[in-house]
């Protein structure tokens, strides 16, 4: 008897080491942990989904930028949720607001993801640091609000549905001038493509509509994270310009505000599409009133059919949490709904297709205007929409035309 009980608990602990050492598979009684990190979707799965990769910054500097474009694309795919007779998988990455995280995140979509095209990004700089990973995959990629040149420079996988940073420029730069402004004061953020790029084009332009070379009287720098402005403005109060021009993120854009109305600056102040972002309000407060930006898209104004219809549905979804429809969340919404059209009209997947497809276009009906592409994939618009702050709220003052 006792050699039969020793063989038994002998046979026990071999059976148990065995279960020990042979990883756990899901049996579907859901008590096992789901392995992550190169799981694969069924082929049967992927067959009835057509996959569109989204990088946006959901975090970082512009994280609250690329969450209200990233709501226009969702929104866009909850309207026209097919193509092809299958369904649009959104695949969304955090790019970060860091060109490094950028580069990563796309060659996740790609390579691991298998997206067919991408939308992206928020931010021109994250979004040139992963144009070349782009073109190398030959992905079809359209940006929404990325409006630096160099986005779609050399690239012909890449598009956009914005108007550019030369043309935004000028349009500061002209109003500026409309309001009766002989110099101004320029402050950029040091390696942010979008800011100097942005910044340079409207010291160009006023120069250029001034007629004088010395009506620049100021240009200053600052760090990534920095927050005490008080020296720069300091320097730039003692020149009394009668604009500022801070091209900036929404996260740095109303401690600049904030801290040059505390040192008595009354000079215009000025900023580009990034300012149309309720935390420059919610920061600035009181400050805030009278600032000036340019921007893509103004809600009481729709412009095409698509925009009237997307104006009344988007502001039910907004349900209040924004008080105006944000000018990206318009533009990811067409930068979808144009991708979603050329993988249409190529009767394909193939990105060398889409890309053809997308040069093709012709007078397309987008929420903010009729949209064609140049040479290098850029919209083809002159029109920009100016709004102040007036008792708390982003009030449309004109549309601007600058060719």
């Amino acid at each position: 008897m006792k050699r039969i009980l020793s063989l038994l608990l002998s046979v026990l602990m071999v059976l148990a080491l065995f279960t020990a050492c042979t990883p756990a598979s899901n049996n579907g009684n859901g008590n096992e942990e789901p392995e992550t990190g190169n799981e694969e979707e069924p082929v049967a799965e992927d067959a009835d989904v057509i996959k569109i990769g989204v990088f946006e910054p959901l975090t970082g500097m512009n994280g609250g930028g690329g969450l209200q474009e990233l709501g226009g694309i969702e929104y866009a795919n909850k309207m026209y949720p097919e193509v092809l007779g299958k369904k649009i998988q959104l695949v969304v990455v955090d790019n970060k607001s860091d060109k490094g995280e950028a580069t990563t995140a796309v060659t996740r979509l790609i390579e691991k993801d298998k997206v067919v095209a991408i939308i992206g990004s928020y931010g021109s700089a994250v979004s040139i640091a992963a144009g070349d990973i782009i073109k190398n995959a030959q992905i079809p990629a359209m940006g929404a609000s990325c409006t630096n040149p160099m986005v779609t420079q050399g690239n012909e996988f890449y598009f956009r549905a914005c108007f550019l940073d030369p043309f935004q420029g000028k349009v500061m730069a002209t109003y500026a001038i409309e309001q009766g402004a002989k110099t101004a004061a320029v402050i950029m953020q040091n390696g942010d493509d979008y800011s100097v790029g942005l910044a340079n084009f409207f010291i160009n332009a006023f120069k250029d509509l001034t007629g004088d070379e010395n009506s620049i009287v100021d240009v200053s720098e600052f760090q990534l994270n920095e927050s005490d402005f008080n020296a720069i403005l300091t320097n730039i109060k003692a020149k009394n310009p009668d604009v500022i021009f801070a091209p900036s993120a929404a996260t740095t854009a109303p401690l600049i505000i904030k801290q040059a109305r505390d040192l008595g600056i009354d000079s215009l102040i000025m900023g580009g599409d990034t300012w149309e972002n309720p935390a420059i309000i919610d920061v600035a407060g009181e400050d805030a009133e009278g600032i000036v930006l340019s921007t893509f898209f103004d809600e009481n104004d729709p412009a095409t059919e698509e925009a009237r219809k997307f104006v009344e549905g988007y502001k039910k979804e907004l349900a209040g949490k924004e008080p105006i429809i944000p000018a990206v969340a318009a533009l990811g919404y067409d930068a979808y709904i144009l991708l979603r059209d050329a993988i249409e009209r190529a009767g394909s997947t193939d990105g060398v297709a889409i890309r053809d497809a997308l040069k093709a276009t012709k007078d397309f009906e987008g929420v903010t205007g009729i949209i064609n592409f140049t040479e290098e994939g850029d919209a083809d618009k002159n029109l920009a929409v100016i709004k102040t702050v007036k008792d708390g709220q982003f009030v449309f003052v004109d549309s601007v035309e600058v060719k």
